[in-house]
């Protein structure tokens, strides 16, 4: 696909990217970016063919509690800058946090940043932030995004030194294969700078910013492809040298010395990864370095994918041993030169016990002694005899007797057997509404792996599923069985999950969960759920129906919202 020179633009984070700043020109020239409310620490360098164009230095006068379209109340600036102004504000219908670019429509960008909104939300690609609205109402333009409040900037991590090499290899390979996505939807950011880069607590990177930032801005670029590719270069490099690849600082971090030029990652930090290091000079080679000489340079986010592919795996670290508690000898083994004595507490207390009494030694000692030996002897064989007798009666007595009860109880009723694990041969989804949750996944909820797990859709009301009267999936056991119990390990804990298990007379069942039968349901806040029958339901197939779930987080490039994932079934009968 041919590169567009349109300009891509900023959507949504937990923050603005910009400084909130009374002097917004003087912010401008300084070139501040910042991420949650943090100092700026300095501008993108424009490249061959980008532009930034010039804007007005004045905001729209807005204040803490300022309501758009009735719904979106305004919390906290988060950026006043180059004629707009960036807010923190809240959802009262959704009852969520959520991010809005300002900007009088008057602006001379208004008209390209509601293009590069829509543009952005109609990509849907959930490794970007979502633009949630864009609209044009009283002489203002807003843009609406998500609000990611378990995400941090890539800045605080490189302010905190170096990634390790499987992080930084996650950095890229994600971060280039979304671009790779957009560029073919032809869709470009200009601003991928390391406080548009947001790694959420489950360990996925979200990019911020497509389309609209750079359109706020006014930038745009003549080889978007060209600049996206090196910008992810630039943050590969930042990433393991915890060094800008330019002479300026940035970003926190400290430039290349001047006049040197760019010079390898392994030249400035030792033990840097050969593969990633290469991979970061192959993507910066667009601007003519010299120092990736084995491979072409990348030049589209693409080619830079395909090449984060081809290195051979990098293993995370292996997690940290904690050794034992070292073995202490007692103090007559150890000894305790050159070492203090450690106050120990005995485990039992010793109690003093007196000698013992003497021996008999007299003749009619002895022969007590052996007196009492020998009745004892006496009495345990007669003992043994009769015993055995006894036994021997009783079973020709009462053998005829447990051969007819063996079967039964103490009360004539058939003993009860312990439950038995039942195989799952098939699984489907089943959905009355005639909308799939994730249908292609259903055999990962009962795979016997943990790290697998079939999930819903994210909904933005919760937990109880209005939109749909629930979702499910019913599991064939091969052959009709008693069912009494299920056990379900959920992705997700929180206020609350509500399941039931059905039996279902067939994969596909034409009726609705109310005309079948009942085998057991309860609601949990936990990630584990045990559904126990009173009475076991004879039963082939059986439905797992949900009706309520907890509000997750981004996970697997499935967005936050009230959802419920399944990890492992296992029934009992």
């Amino acid at each position: 696909m041919a590169e567009r020179s349109t300009a891509a633009v900023d959507v949504a984070d937990n923050s603005g990217d910009e400084p909130l700043a009374a002097d917004a020109a003087k912010a401008t020239a300084d070139g501040v970016d910042t991420q949650n409310g943090r100092a700026a620490d300095g501008p993108m360098p424009e490249k061959d063919g980008e532009r930034r164009s010039a804007a007005p230095a004045a905001a729209p006068e807005l204040h803490s509690g300022h309501k758009l379209a009735r719904r979106y109340r305004l919390e906290e600036c988060v950026t006043r800058l180059d004629g707009f102004s960036s807010w923190r504000a809240m959802d009262e219908k959704l009852r969520r946090a959520v991010g809005v670019h300002l900007l009088p429509a008057d602006h001379p960008r208004a008209r390209a940043v509601l293009a590069a909104a829509r543009s952005s939300a109609l990509l849907g690609d959930p490794r970007f932030v979502q633009v949630l609205d864009a609209v044009e109402e009283n002489d203002l333009v807003y843009v609406v995004h998500e609000w990611l409040p378990d995400a941090t900037e890539l800045t605080a991590f490189l302010a905190a030194g170096p990634l390790e090499a499987h992080e930084a290899y996650q950095l890229v390979s994600q971060v280039s294969q979304a671009m790779a996505a957009a560029h073919r939807e032809g869709l470009a950011h200009l601003r991928l700078t390391p406080s548009a880069i947001l790694r959420t607590s489950t360990g996925q990177y979200r990019i911020r910013g497509l389309a609209v930032n750079a359109a706020l801005r006014g930038i745009t670029s003549d080889t978007p492809q060209r600049a996206d590719t090196e910008a992810i270069g630039a943050l590969l490099y930042a990433a393991l040298t915890q060094r800008w690849p330019y002479e300026s600082d940035a970003y926190g971090l400290a430039g290349l010395p001047k006049g040197v030029g760019l010079i390898a990652p392994d030249q400035v930090r030792a033990g840097v990864h050969r593969g990633l290091g290469e991979l970061a000079m192959r993507a910066l080679a667009n601007d003519g370095a010299t120092a990736s000489r084995q491979e072409p340079a990348c030049t589209t986010p693409e080619e830079l994918a395909k090449a984060v592919a081809a290195i051979p795996r990098i293993r995370p670290p292996e997690p940290a041993f904690t050794a034992p508690p070292e073995y202490q000898h007692t103090t007559y083994q150890q000894g305790s030169y050159g070492r203090p004595a450690s106050p120990r507490v005995p485990l039992t207390q010793a109690v003093p016990v007196g000698p013992p009494p003497p021996p008999l030694q007299s003749r009619t000692g002895r022969a007590l002694k052996w007196g009492v030996a020998a009745l004892l002897i006496a009495a345990l064989g007669l003992g043994s005899w009769q015993l055995a007798d006894a036994i021997l009666d009783r079973s020709k007595r009462t053998g005829g007797e447990n051969s007819q009860t063996q079967q039964q109880g103490n009360d004539g009723a058939p003993a009860k057997k312990d439950p038995v694990p039942l195989a799952v041969k098939g699984a489907a989804e089943y959905y009355p509404d005639g909308k799939p949750q994730n249908a292609d996944g259903v055999g990962k909820s009962y795979d016997g792996d943990a790290s697998t797990y079939w999930k819903t859709k994210s909904y933005n009301e919760g937990p109880k599923l209005e939109i749909t009267s629930g979702v499910g999936i019913i599991y064939d056991l091969g052959a009709e069985h008693e069912v009494s119990s299920a056990s379900v390990a959920l992705k997700f804990g929180g206020d609350h999950t509500t399941l039931a298990l059905y039996a279902a007379d067939s994969m596909h069942p034409k009726g609705s969960v109310g005309g079948m039968k009942k085998i057991a349901d309860m609601t949990t806040k936990d990630n584990t759920a045990d559904l126990t029958a009173e009475t076991p339901v004879k039963a082939r197939y059986v439905l797992l129906w949900i009706t309520a779930v907890p509000y997750g987080p981004y996970a697997d490039f499935s967005n936050a919202g009230f959802k419920q994932g399944i990890t492992e079934v296992k029934f009992k009968g």
